[in-house]
């Protein structure tokens, strides 16, 4: 539950967790610390995606002590794209942050986020330097510039779980996608649907437990196709971006671009 509002604007911050249980519980501790130094008003979320390590047991331990945590457990694995958006549509507040649960990243920064946040409705991190193997820096680097150009967006870097929100996005905007796709997704919708876009420098750090489940042939094969699939419908067939309208209310303009 959210701690009570004190006239500050509210958040929720929310982890998706796949074999993380190594990094989880100090991610929580180090965010808990950051928010308190924010605002009254926060939750933290972990999206546990049918994790089959010991994820749900630091979860119950940590619950005891945070009274803002609370969980969403899959009962099977719906994939990166799966638990984002189960964290976006749990999050009850003003603004949304969410990063992975891998501490790639360091929550810490989360304060320069909320630093810029006025007057826009996203603020993207960019990494400053990639600290991964020189095949993933590789791959990363030709996979951003190909979204990049195939989807017209005008952001450092894509790719950068590194975001702060504003809930009132996914009143205009529908994600669709399972896979880690939904960032191209996500980034191309909120720039097709007009909202304003900040960017923030972010360090990334190298992976200190578990390994990527991204980077095999198969999974980059099958994110190939969906990208090419995802830019037709959005570039070509021109699909609406946003949910579908309830009945009897008119369909939004920028919906239909």
């Amino acid at each position: 539950m959210a701690h009570a509002a004190a006239g500050k604007e509210s958040i929720s911050v929310f982890f998706p967790a796949y074999n993380d249980w190594g990094t989880i519980a100090s991610m929580i501790v180090l965010v808990v610390r950051t928010l308190e130094e924010l605002t009254d008003d926060y939750e933290v979320i972990i999206v546990n995606d049918a994790s089959p390590d010991h994820t749900h047991v630091i979860l119950e331990e940590l619950g005891q002590r945070y009274p803002c945590l609370r969980w969403i457990k899959h009962e099977f694995n719906r994939g990166y794209g799966g638990a984002l958006r189960s964290g976006f549509a749990a999050a009850r507040s003003q603004w949304i942050f969410y990063t992975d649960g891998d501490a790639q990243y360091d929550v810490r920064q989360l304060r320069d986020l909320w630093d810029r946040r006025s007057g826009v409705d996203l603020v993207n991190g960019y990494k400053i330097q990639r600290s991964d193997p020189w095949y993933r820096a590789v791959v990363g680097t030709l996979y951003h510039r190909l979204v990049k150009t195939l989807f017209r967006l005008p952001v450092r870097d894509v790719d950068c779980d590194f975001r702060l929100i504003r809930r009132h996005v996914f009143d205009r905007i529908a994600l669709t996608e399972d896979s880690g796709l939904i960032c191209t997704e996500l980034m191309t919708k909120v720039h097709m649907a007009g909202f304003r876009i900040a960017e923030v420098p972010v360090h990334h750090y190298h992976r200190m437990h578990g390994k990527s489940q991204f980077f095999n042939f198969r999974r980059v094969a099958r994110v190939f196709v969906r990208m090419v699939s995802l830019w037709w419908r959005l570039f070509i067939r021109k699909e609406p971006i946003g949910p579908p309208p309830r009945e009897g209310e008119p369909v939004d303009a920028a919906q239909r671009s």
